[in-house]
């Protein structure tokens, strides 16, 4: 009964997050397409990874749910939620790939950063929304299983990308060195690359066993 209580506690957690996500994304895209930023660019499509990945967490939860109060037996509700983990891992690996490309092609065209403070306040919000996840999805118990505890370091290393996203805003303003701001775009991405193929490599193992 426990497991259930908490597996619905993380439901209803996950679901604010994918919503909260979702709102920051905008945001962080639109600004930083009009302000020239691919840092934060890259940021807002890393973003929306969240909507995928925890969107994918949250409807795992939901699945699960209705199958255990329908009593039934066929189903290996843990493997149901190893699956979306294992499922937004492989969606994570695109995403990254995008950004490296764009950042790439944004360091060959040496486009100039428009507006940097108002890429900074939104570098600043997308942190602080970061932060409010983290803390939403870890709640007073931690993560619960595969599915939440990948979402939670999916958080953490957006947090650690917001930083970097900042650090490279703050560069190109203060030094004009806009290489920098691509630059952080594709460590950025290069996180999104380890944290996926960690999230793979412990989900399928879990999927595979017998």
């Amino acid at each position: 009964m426990s497991s259930k209580i908490e597996r619905y506690s993380q439901e209803k957690r996950t679901a604010f997050v994918v919503v909260f996500a979702f709102c920051v994304m905008l945001a962080e895209i639109i600004v930083g397409l009009f302000s020239h930023s691919m840092a934060l660019f890259a940021d807002g499509v890393h973003m929306g990874s969240h909507v995928l990945v925890i969107g994918l967490n949250w409807a795992a939860y939901v699945l699960v749910r209705r199958l255990e109060s329908k009593g039934t037996t066929r189903y290996d509700t843990e493997k149901i939620l190893n699956l979306s983990a294992f499922t937004s891992g492989i969606l994570l690996i695109l995403t990254a790939i995008f950004i490296i490309v764009e950042a790439v092609e944004r360091l060959t065209t040496h486009g100039e950063i428009l507006n940097y403070e108002l890429a900074l306040i939104t570098a600043g919000i997308g942190l602080i929304a970061n932060t409010i996840s983290a803390s939403v999805l870890h709640g007073h118990h931690g993560t619960t299983d595969y599915n939440s505890h990948a979402a939670y370091l999916h958080v953490l290393s957006d947090a650690l990308t917001e930083i970097g996203a900042i650090i490279g805003l703050f560069c190109a303003m203060l030094w004009d060195i806009t290489w920098i701001d691509s630059a952080v775009a594709v460590v950025s991405a290069l996180v999104v690359l380890r944290w996926a193929k960690r999230l793979l490599w412990d989900t399928g193992r879990s999927l595979t066993k017998l």
